[in-house]
């Protein structure tokens, strides 16, 4: 079966760029070792895997769609590249120091076996950096005012925070950390809300073949209706009472740093 990003991966870099503050933060949440291997589950074309090639860091990228892997190979960095799914990882168990998942969790066939799946190949003093986004905070997007039948199917497919946690739980896994991410007007990653701060972003159609809602879920009919209305309501101003009434302090998107059960054990065990 064709994946949805082979689709998607036409031209896709042109606007997938990693964005410095998120990769910033993926770094520090992550805190990797020189001498440690770790992996970008999802990875796509590798932007941020690369950047931590680029910085010394020994990296697996999995993902499960060709088209993508074959943009993410290059000659100049020493990435391991493979074809694969979270659920059905081929590495040893224990072989991974840490472990990155951004924006891959609502792409998952089943996000037991995923976190099964990476709890296995995980050291017990590794961690996972998780960002994603919960329904929660998507119904905060106001991009539902104007595509409400994709960004409700976009919603449909995101698990909340209560089943990732209850998935983790099963797993022997736990959330040390959570960290809202508000978008930035520079953002550099043009993902689903990236365009919050810029609603004429959404007008560009190579921006929106990169987003997943608009390549895979959407219907011309209501795209060609919202992108009118939109506009309209741009030209008129009216645009920013539209966004006014979405304004909350749920976070745009979300950083989890999570980690193995037993690692609480060790980390008081070696530090006695």
């Amino acid at each position: 079966m064709q994946e949805k990003y082979d689709l998607i991966g036409t031209d896709y870099n042109s606007t997938r760029s990693a964005d410095p503050y998120l990769f910033n933060r993926l770094l520090t949440l992550l805190n990797p070792s020189i001498n440690g291997t770790y992996l970008d589950i999802g990875c796509g074309t590798g932007n941020y895997t690369k950047q931590f090639d680029k910085r010394g860091y020994q990296f697996i990228g999995i993902d499960p769609s060709s088209e993508m892997l074959e943009k993410a190979k290059t000659p100049i960095n020493n990435v391991f590249w493979e074809i694969g799914k979270a659920e059905t990882l081929s590495l040893s168990k224990n072989s991974i120091d840490g472990i990155i998942a951004s924006l891959t969790l609502h792409h998952w066939d089943n996000l037991d076996l995923g976190f099964a799946s990476l709890h296995n190949v995980l050291k017990s003093t590794g961690n996972i950096v998780i960002f994603t986004a919960t329904p929660i905070q998507m119904k905060g997007y106001w991009l539902c005012h104007y595509f409400p039948k994709m960004l409700e199917d976009s919603i449909r497919q995101m698990p909340s925070l209560k089943k990732i946690k209850k998935s983790l739980q099963k797993n022997q896994l736990i959330i040390e950390r959570t960290e809202k991410y508000y978008i930035q007007p520079n953002l550099e990653d043009l993902f689903l809300y990236s365009g919050k701060h810029n609603p004429k972003l959404y007008f560009r159609q190579e921006v929106r073949h990169g987003i997943s809602s608009f390549s895979s879920l959407s219907n011309a009919t209501e795209v060609k209706n919202g992108l009118h209305t939109l506009g309209k309501d741009i030209s008129s101003g009216k645009i920013n009472d539209i966004i006014k009434n979405y304004d909350n302090t749920d976070g745009d998107y979300l950083f989890l740093v999570v980690k193995p059960e037993d690692s609480q054990f060790n980390d008081y065990y070696y530090t006695k």
